[in-house]
């Protein structure tokens, strides 16, 4: 029996890096359950490494659509090609986040103004921006799942700005809820543990957070790339469909101990 139902359902990845990317560990399980996936790029290497990615799925549905989300031209006309090409999005896994190598490496108090605007932009703003541009293709209700860390809740060394903007986009992402509930359209967002991706290479202090969630956490290990994309699965199918407006904590349960 197929449970998760998410069998030719129409799903937007957006964040694939490379195939180390948490992106990547979604994408591939949708392919794995018969989803069909759409990737979103934004610059031409990262399409590149994902057709790569794809050489192993020929007999899958899949579509790689160029889309910068740091413009709403580019977020528009990358849905009006998915809106044609699929007809309807049954969910969107948003894995996008950026922000500058000095405003992570500085003190927090020497955040620019601009690092700051592009970080809040990149990686919380986005969402909303992506919403609004796929809910005229939602129509039969819909799963949107954003990824987060703990950073956003608590100060973590090292993840300044990046921190700040987690938050936004986790308050962004309960009031998305709130306003497109009525439309059957859940919102969520998975914090996952500390995970060696491309992103993570940017956190100075991303190593010791490693060894502190292996000592400290309650299941005295960290978690990886599969297991947050089977709870990622779990948001997108109808087995959450009471769940709307969470946070959902993947990281070996470290978020509760003091």
């Amino acid at each position: 029996m197929d449970i998760l139902q998410l069998k030719d359902k129409n799903i937007v990845v957006m964040g694939v890096a490379n195939e180390r990317s948490i992106a990547w560990g979604i994408a591939k399980k949708l392919l794995e359950v018969g989803a069909n996936v759409i990737f979103t790029y934004r610059k031409e290497r990262s399409k590149g490494k994902i057709e790569k990615v794809l050489a192993d799925y020929t007999e899958h549905k899949t579509a790689v659509i160029e889309c910068d989300v740091n413009s709403d031209e580019s977020i528009s006309k990358a849905f009006t090609q998915i809106g044609e090409q699929f007809g309807v999005i049954h969910g969107i896994v948003h894995s996008v986040a950026f922000a500058h190598a000095e405003d992570l490496k500085n003190r927090f108090v020497e955040t620019s103004r601009e690092g700051y605007a592009f970080a809040q932009d990149t990686s919380a703003y986005s969402l909303i921006a992506v919403a609004k541009a796929a809910l005229p293709y939602m129509t039969e209700g819909a799963s949107i799942v954003t990824m987060s860390y703990l950073g956003g809740q608590r100060v973590l060394e090292g993840y300044n700005v990046m921190g700040v903007a987690k938050a936004a986009l986790e308050s962004a992402m309960k009031y998305l809820a709130s306003d497109l509930g009525s439309e059957g359209i859940r919102v969520n967002a998975i914090s996952a543990g500390a995970i060696r991706t491309l992103a993570a290479k940017g956190v100075p202090s991303f190593n010791t957070a490693l060894h502190k969630i292996e000592e400290l956490s309650p299941l005295k290990r960290n978690t990886n790339q599969e297991e947050v994309a089977d709870m990622t699965l779990v948001m997108l199918s109808n087995l959450s469909r009471g769940v709307t407006g969470e946070t959902i904590y993947v990281d070996s349960g470290y978020n509760i101990m003091g």
